[in-house]
């Protein structure tokens, strides 16, 4: 590309990151990256109303987490700022003056009430919701005479009537829509703070976007928005509408139906790559016949390109996110695993001081975890005292004659170890199969009930040396 791309993420400070945040923001952070360009951060915090306290820091941070950086914004500064929208409400009055002046925006003066009653009568009639552009016909006499009065006012954008709006879309292609049914959209309103659609526009032309990559729901506000750059006799930046996410359902994935939050899934132990990998996927793939699923940050940021962006809605799979998670989590650095895990081994009994034996533990239950919160629920059997039978049958297993011989002849050759590992268990159960002739089911599965109270699990080795030879010893000599 000729120019320097620069792209933005601009979310509204109103909570936490939802996943389809994390995408728009993944996708725009890809893109810039590829193409050696500028990622900017912006906070579109214009409604005031909906700010909530602390969500930049959590915004923030969490994409920090998953490795999303800006080389502008808030944090990062800039030469294009203030990168807040309502540090920057001089610069949308400034524009919306020369709006009103040029005749493409007009004040208009409706109440709340009186624009209720408009949506109700349409509704009755069938009509589709909007401002019926009444304020277009107050004379200059009189829009000032209501402005010398005090009566409160907004500024209304002039949409042109009888033309067709049309502009392509680097994902969707060419898109058409008539005017008459763009609103008259509220550009500043009565409190002076600008609405999204003006400051949006001015901001992308202020700060030298090139292309703005986001959500496919902002489709219907494209043509206010292109009326709006023509009307500044501003270059419209290239635009790439990404597909829906959805759920199982194929509704839009909303909080309704379970975890949306970024960092709700921090907080299960899902791995940044796994989560950035498995975003990345939905709503793009590497190519036709490419049957890659696995990609570190640095594949995709080779990889990506917007004409590999699917057109149609993605469905967000929580099993196919815990395949791509267990994956992750059975390949993972084991001692950067082990950092990751602690946390989740609180309340578990198990001393957390011993990074030894926890990275063993953890080594051992690895392959069996779709996130890191289901430690607590695959470790009790190394912090038990009492080996508990899962089902009250398996005690039949374990009195079986052989299973009695084996469990005894097990025990007495542990207890002559001065330690144990996970070798020299192994040594030991071939000893007991050579002398008792019990071997196969007959033998495993009665000494891995024994010792876990369990049929499955864990590799009996591995779970012997992490017991200790004193707690093996003693779990054996119980069903004796």
């Amino acid at each position: 590309m000729a120019n320097e791309v620069r792209v933005r993420f601009a979310p509204s400070p109103t909570g936490y990151v939802h996943i389809g945040s994390l995408r728009t923001a993944l996708f725009n952070f890809l893109f810039a990256r590829h193409y050696g360009g500028k990622n900017i951060l912006r906070i579109e915090d214009t409604d005031q109303t909906r700010k909530v306290e602390g969500a930049v820091e959590n915004l923030i941070g969490s994409l920090e987490r998953l490795g999303i950086t800006f080389d502008e914004g808030p944090v990062a500064g800039g030469d294009f700022g203030p990168y807040f929208q309502s540090e920057r409400l001089d610069i949308y009055k400034k524009y919306c003056s020369e709006l009103l002046q040029k005749g493409y925006a007009y004040y208009a003066f409706e109440t709340s009430e009186e624009l209720e009653e408009m949506r109700r009568l349409q509704q009755l009639e069938g009509k589709q919701t909007m401002y019926d552009r009444r304020g277009r016909d107050l004379s200059e006499d009189e829009v000032k005479e209501k402005l010398a009065s005090g009566a409160p006012s907004v500024i209304r954008l002039k949409v042109p009537l009888g033309e067709e709006v049309r502009f392509n879309d680097l994902v969707k292609g060419t898109i058409k829509i008539d005017s008459d049914i763009v609103d008259d959209q509220i550009l500043l309103k009565s409190d002076g703070f600008p609405t999204y659609h003006l400051a949006n526009v001015i901001d992308d032309h202020l700060m030298g976007i090139t292309h703005i990559i986001r959500g496919e729901e902002w489709i219907t506000s494209v043509p206010k928005h292109i009326l709006l750059y023509r009307a500044f006799g501003w270059e419209v930046p290239a635009m790439a509408h990404v597909p829906l996410i959805l759920n199982r359902d194929k509704t839009k994935l909303s909080k309704r139906q379970g975890d949306v939050a970024v960092e709700d899934y921090l907080r299960k132990g899902y791995l940044r790559e796994a989560l950035v990998n498995f975003i990345a996927l939905l709503g793009w793939n590497p190519g036709e016949g490419d049957e890659r699923e696995f990609f570190a940050m640095d594949d995709l940021i080779r990889e990506f390109s917007i004409e590999r962006v699917q057109t149609s809605g993605a469905v967000f799979n929580p099993d196919k996110l815990n395949w791509m998670n267990n994956s992750y989590i059975k390949d993972y650095d084991l001692d950067k695993l082990t950092e990751l895990s602690l946390p989740y081994f609180s309340g578990t009994g198990i001393d957390t001081s011993d990074r030894e034996r926890v990275r063993m533990i953890l080594n051992t239950i690895r392959v069996y975890l779709n996130k890191l919160d289901e430690i607590p629920d695959h470790v009790k059997i190394f912090s038990t005292e009492e080996v508990q039978l899962e089902k009250d049958e398996l005690r039949q297993i374990l009195e079986a004659e052989s299973s009695r011989k084996a469990i005894g002849a097990l025990a007495g050759k542990l207890e002559d170890l001065d330690k144990l590992t996970a070798d020299l268990y192994k040594s030991a159960v071939a000893e007991v199969q050579a002398e008792t002739g019990v071997k196969g089911k007959a033998l495993f599965k009665p000494l891995r009930i024994a010792l876990t109270g369990s049929e499955n699990g864990p590799e009996l080795p591995a779970i012997a040396e992490i017991l200790g030879k004193e707690k093996s010893v003693r779990f054996l000599k119980r069903w004796l």
